[in-house]
């Protein structure tokens, strides 16, 4: 079938399943042909306590038993029998930066279609909450192709109701709905604050995994002279400098700073981060990860 006679929705499956060959193909080629599953986690699920034994992980530690005093307590783990995904997608007015068919939601959507046709490939339940600072669309966890592209369907058609960004509630919602042990991947450019204690306790309770989407916008503003400047979250429009050396550095630090925090927190928790640029081809980074999942059986 010509190109041209598919309707949009087809032609962005047929992009999705391009880019999903050439994930599956790189993490094949790169593991000489011991690639599994790009689901591949921790394989483990939530079973019992036993009192701490010398050299056992202190993440294991199940600190509100442990709490009443009856000794240090670690969580024991039996194999899951079915790998749960759940996507949490950021879809505010900040990931609307970027250019035309590129901005970071562009992106972000894109690699939860791909993830959506791998999960469907691999047998996977998969779901996604999108949010922004409130719940903007959710799919519950569910098989197969026919859910794959409605859940693909749904997130392209979707306009946010809401411009602002609240990152803390946003995982606060995800946790209230995930029943059991989960991979999750949480897609945002976490300009926000306030999230950490939220962050802190998915990456405990869950396989977690975070692509923070950045746009070079944000890296190093154009210097156009005094210009007005409007924040989509808060509706505000300002006049300033662009040109100046002032306003360029604190540009220059605040996109730093942003990068760094979410950076530090995953390392904190030993939490698999990845940063995507939105003019980069994400699906070989994407690819290196699952590789890394992979060898590393799911952990980072």
């Amino acid at each position: 079938m010509n190109t041209a006679d598919l309707t949009p929705l087809q032609q962005l499956i047929r992009k999705l399943r391009q880019m999903e060959i050439r994930i599956i193909k790189t993490v094949d080629a790169q593991l000489q042909g011991n690639f599994h599953s790009v689901f591949k986690g921790t394989g483990l699920e939530f079973d019992d306590v036993r009192l701490y034994q010398y050299g056992d992980e202190v993440r294991a530690i199940d600190w509100a038993v442990s709490s009443k005093g009856h000794g240090t307590f670690v969580k024991t783990y039996k194999e899951e029998r079915e790998q749960s995904v759940l996507l949490l997608l950021d879809v505010s007015a900040s990931q609307q930066v970027g250019a035309a068919g590129r901005r970071k939601l562009d992106v972000g959507r894109e690699i939860c279609g791909l993830l959506a046709l791998a999960a469907a490939r691999q047998d996977a339940q998969l779901g996604i909450l999108a949010f922004s600072d409130q719940k903007e669309l959710y799919l519950a966890p569910g098989k197969g192709i026919r859910h794959a592209y409605s859940l693909i369907k749904r997130l392209f058609e979707l306009t946010p109701r809401s411009p602002r960004t609240a990152v803390g509630p946003g995982i606060k919602q995800a946790l209230g709905m995930l029943k059991r042990r989960s991979i999750v991947l949480l897609i945002s450019d976490f300009i926000d604050t306030n999230y950490e204690r939220e962050l802190t306790m998915l990456a405990r309770k869950h396989d977690l995994v975070v692509l923070q989407l950045l746009d070079k916008r944000e890296r190093e503003f154009p210097p156009l002279g005094i210009v007005p400047l409007h924040d989509q979250e808060t509706g505000r429009t300002m006049w300033v400098n662009t040109s100046s050396e002032s306003f360029r550095a604190r540009y220059r630090a605040t996109y730093e700073q942003n990068r760094e925090q979410i950076g530090q927190i995953c390392r904190r928790h030993r939490t698999e981060f990845l940063s995507i640029a939105t003019d980069a081809d994400y699906v070989t980074q994407l690819a290196s990860l699952f590789r890394r999942r992979n060898q590393r059986g799911g952990r980072a």
